[in-house]
């Protein structure tokens, strides 16, 4: 029997044409679309939008550069508040990408459309003037993703698995339901997490976004729906929509769903695993006999460079209650394994190279997937530019890299601690000059400055409220006379 397995996925099966003028009008025309939203999210992973009744869309349409102004305090703006350097000066054109657009079936007669942001008037560069934004998260994503296939000839695919939690209750705190992983009565027919769960299904196909599965986890009331892999920056729209559409269902129905990192102690957290396939020429030596040497490369880099990339996949100071040794959330040692929970890095599929990808699994839903897709894919591209040889060894126990002695560790060439805070995170990645030099400083400064500003107390339950509550993470300083219930009830509202 073939040890080949899994569907076998390349970055030209899954390339997605954008539609022509003519196909858009009947895709409008026959599913009765009377509103667009444009559509973008910010640095806190806010996802924001305008709404457009088609006649003004079509206006739009027809200019030279068919977009909408925004001010340009929208990369600054925390929640209401703008960060130290922004100001209510200046508008940029946020310019729509029509190869983004779907349908919200979760919101009859609605699509939606991403963008780029860009300068009103070209800015004068030692390159050319230039209508770029270097702050504008697709951008910087679409640039990544052209350098590698123009000067490195790689590819990469992206699938996402999105873990949430329905609560029929934010204060006081109550899941729909205590059913754990993969059992049968969490979808119960007839209950209203299975429609929920069905209807979220149905939605994301009409959509045209590929539903491989859905299942409940391990926590109280927690689901799971996995996507199909796509191009680096369709991924990102994709689980955009994909969020957008478990939201909007969950409310319809009189639940909240909710991707805070964890909530309980007790029960198990909530990530965004991302799965990643490296497709192209290859380069350099694989010391692993489960890995070409591209893939090598790759993991190379993205190992020797993940503690910084952190502060962009895990930007909360609650994030960092998911990830922690010994309960399958990936644990905090940069380290790769097959088939191992416990690593940082699983290799799945590590005997069929036709289906064989990487799920990073120190990612959770609070993180902007466009910031960071970016910076897991910029330090795999340091890796495949320089050939780097891969030290680490495939940890495939008995022990979890938590569990092995320093000496143990070095064997295995274990050697980076990953940060056990966003503070931690931060410094990562301001020390980090290679990784800061891709992305684009600028663009770091600034989501260092936001994410500073934006979450300085989003700390641990106060002691004396910790046996009582048992929940973990604050969204704001509490307000005089709010509980505790609510602070975390905040965090839920806004993730």
């Amino acid at each position: 029997m073939s040890t080949d397995i899994g569907v076998k996925y390349t970055p030209q099966h899954v390339t997605r044409l954008p539609l022509s003028h003519e196909q858009l009008a009947l895709e409008l025309y026959t599913n009765a679309i009377k509103f667009v939203r444009i559509q973008w999210v910010d640095l806190i992973n806010n996802v924001r939008s305008r709404v457009l009744p088609l006649s003004h869309f079509y206006k739009l349409l027809d200019t030279a550069r068919p977009g909408i102004a925004v001010a340009k305090i929208v990369f600054g703006l925390v929640f209401i508040q703008a960060s130290p350097g922004f100001n209510s000066v200046g508008e940029y054109l946020y310019v729509v990408d029509m190869s983004s657009f779907r349908r919200c079936p979760y919101a009859p007669g609605h699509a939606v459309v991403f963008g780029f942001f860009q300068e009103k008037v070209p800015v004068p560069l030692p390159t050319g003037p230039s209508f770029a934004v270097p702050l504008c998260p697709r951008t910087n994503l679409l640039r990544l993703v052209e350098y590698a296939a123009k000067d490195l000839g790689v590819q990469f695919l992206v699938g996402i698995e999105t873990e949430f939690i329905l609560l029929k209750s934010t204060n006081p705190i109550i899941a729909v339901n205590n059913h754990g992983w993969s059992n049968s009565p969490a979808l119960a027919s007839g209950t209203t997490e299975a429609k929920v769960l069905e209807e979220i299904a149905d939605a994301l196909l009409e959509a045209g976004i590929e539903l491989q599965m859905y299942h409940s986890e391990a926590a109280p009331g927690q689901y799971e729906v996995i996507t199909g892999p796509l191009s680096p920056l369709e991924a990102a729209d994709a689980l955009v929509q994909t969020r957008e559409t478990i939201f909007n269902i969950a409310s319809k129905h009189g639940l909240r769903a909710t991707l805070a990192p964890r909530l309980s102690l007790y029960n198990g957290a909530s990530g965004a695993h991302t799965h990643i396939s490296v497709h192209g020429t290859q380069r350099g030596t694989s010391s692993s006999e489960f890995l070409n040497p591209l893939e090598s490369c790759f993991l190379a880099g993205l190992l020797s460079h993940l503690p910084a990339v952190i502060a962009f996949t895990m930007p909360l100071p609650a994030s960092y209650t998911r990830m922690m040794d010994g309960i399958w959330t990936g644990g905090t040692w940069a380290c790769w394994g097959v088939d191992n929970r416990e690593a940082s890095v699983r290799l799945c599929n590590a005997t069929s190279p036709s289906s064989r990808n990487f799920e990073i699994k120190s990612v959770d839903g609070t993180s902007s997937p466009y910031l960071s897709l970016t910076a897991i894919l910029a330090a795999g591209i340091i890796g495949i530019r320089n050939t780097q040889e891969l030290t680490s060894k495939n940890c495939d126990g008995p022990k979890a890299a938590a569990e092995m002695t320093d000496a143990e560790r070095a064997a295995m060439g274990i050697t980076k601690r990953l940060p056990l805070n966003i503070e931690e995170a931060r410094r990562y990645l301001l020390q980090d000059d290679v990784l800061k030099d891709l992305l684009g400083p600028e663009s770091v400064e600034v989501f260092v400055r936001v994410n500073e500003v934006g979450f300085p107390s989003l700390i641990t339950i106060k002691t004396r409220d910790r046996d009582r509550l048992q929940t973990l993470g604050k969204a704001m300083e509490p307000q005089d006379g709010e509980t505790d219930y609510g602070v975390m009830g905040r965090l839920i509202e806004n993730y």
